[in-house]
């Protein structure tokens, strides 16, 4: 892999959903590495450190707040970006929650690819321009 790739962790229970993250970001260099799950998704995590993480909060066995949680109380991942992807069905009060919480930005399913690449990109510009500042 070329170290101008940017990494990028999609957490997401769904294979289909992290295949078009995928196609979306790969052309556009990202390296995407997917995670079923929110146990898998803390396991890449650690491994790669990426640049951003893309986190469905919609999950079996630990949800995506409960993943954004144990990222804010780890030491190496609590300054790693986070955009939630929510379903648009999703209660209002769970996005509010996470905009307290802080997450660096939320998309709602479906999404479109540029809307998404829009998002990434601001989100790790804004990340590093806070790391350079």
């Amino acid at each position: 892999m070329a170290d101008d790739l940017r990494k990028v962790v999609c957490i997401e229970d769904e294979l289909e959903m992290i295949e078009l993250v995928k196609l979306i970001l790969d052309r556009n260099k990202f390296s995407v590495t997917g995670a079923v799950g929110g146990q898998e998704g803390l396991d890449r995590i650690s491994e790669i450190k990426p640049d951003l993480v893309l986190l469905d909060l919609m999950m079996p066995e630990m949800d995506g707040w409960e993943v954004y949680q144990k990222m804010k109380a780890s030491e190496e991942m609590r300054d790693i970006p986070v955009i939630v992807v929510t379903a648009k069905a999703q209660s209002i009060d769970r996005v509010l929650g996470l905009h307290i919480a802080r997450v660096d930005d939320y998309i709602t399913k479906p999404f479109g690819p540029q809307e998404l690449l829009d998002s990434v990109e601001r989100v790790i510009q804004t990340k590093s321009q806070e790391a350079s500042g």
